[in-house]
């Protein structure tokens, strides 16, 4: 059967290189929402909606029906929308079922106590690798893809494949390996598994940085594309050769910008910590602990 050919909408937020995504079905109105970005000024700590606005305004436009808010995993890099956009728009929030080692790992990083779940119970669906769901009429599957997370997730809809940060565009690679729960052992199989879909799917990334000699933003390749030219990975680089090529790099890479508090809020399904006596909620910053 050929798979099917989904609408892809694509929101990119120059603040964080983040891709969110509107995947629908072009003959029904059901749609998802793949990694909504809230805005958030770390220096005032005053969180915006202008990025998840734009998304419920041709949601609205469109006449769509949400059916889904998807994460790929818990970013480090931007604050999730999902909350916001599910209390306006409706929809289901998911994300892969090893959430709960995420959750773990950062529970104890924060000293978050035993008020802060580790169960995966903030989310609405935890997906396990080859689960199908559906988007209206449209047909989804679920590649578990860890490597730059234990949680890491490719959402596979119809003839297209949403990454996360597994993989960016062929000419600048792939995402980092040295978080927690990271490994670019892992992570080398996990794009193995991307790479045997079929060769004209579509792989839409979760971030663009615009690699050095490249003048626009990008994020739509193929399965193809990856195979032959990514810089980190494609043309048949051996397993030891990307393995010594990613943790090389990583040593060099700093910390992203919005970590501390996107890690806190994500862990929770984009919901903000518990407010204390005073009804205000706050984000801890743990000195050399991370």
């Amino acid at each position: 059967m050929t798979p099917s050919t989904p609408a892809v909408h694509a929101f990119f937020d120059e603040q964080t290189n983040t891709l969110t995504y509107v995947v629908r079905d072009p003959q029904d109105s059901a749609c998802a929402v793949i990694d909504s970005v809230l805005d958030f000024d770390p220096a005032s700590g005053r969180t915006d909606t202008r990025s998840a606005d734009a998304v419920i305004d041709h949601i609205r436009a469109e006449g769509l029906v949400v059916d889904w808010l998807l994460e790929t995993h818990v970013h480090a890099d931007h604050l999730s929308a999902a909350p916001y956009l599910q209390e306006r728009l409706g929809g289901k929030i998911g994300i892969g079922e090893r959430i709960t080692t995420v959750q773990e790992t950062f529970g104890k990083i924060f000293n978050e106590g035993t008020r802060f779940q580790r169960d995966g119970s903030q989310f609405d669906r935890l997906f396990r690798h080859d689960d199908t769901f559906m988007i209206g009429q449209l047909s989804a599957r679920v590649l578990h893809t860890p490597g730059h997370t234990p949680a890491c997730l490719t959402y596979v809809i119809g003839d297209a494949a949403f990454v996360g940060d597994t993989l960016f565009m062929p000419d600048f690679g792939t995402a980092r390996c040295d978080f927690p729960g990271g490994s670019a052992s892992t992570m080398f199989d996990s794009v193995q598994t991307i790479l045997s879909l079929p060769d004209e799917t579509r792989i839409f990334v979760g971030h663009d940085y615009k690699a050095p000699g490249r003048e626009a933003f990008a994020w739509e390749t193929t399965v193809a594309d990856q195979k032959a030219k990514n810089v980190h990975i494609g043309a048949g680089k051996s397993r030891d050769s990307f393995v010594a090529l990613r943790e090389a790099r990583d040593k060099t890479l700093s910390m992203p910008r919005l970590i501390i508090p996107a890690l806190q809020v994500n862990m929770r399904a984009g919901h903000m910590p518990e407010p204390e006596e005073n009804g205000v909620s706050y984000l801890k910053t743990p000195i050399n602990g991370l």
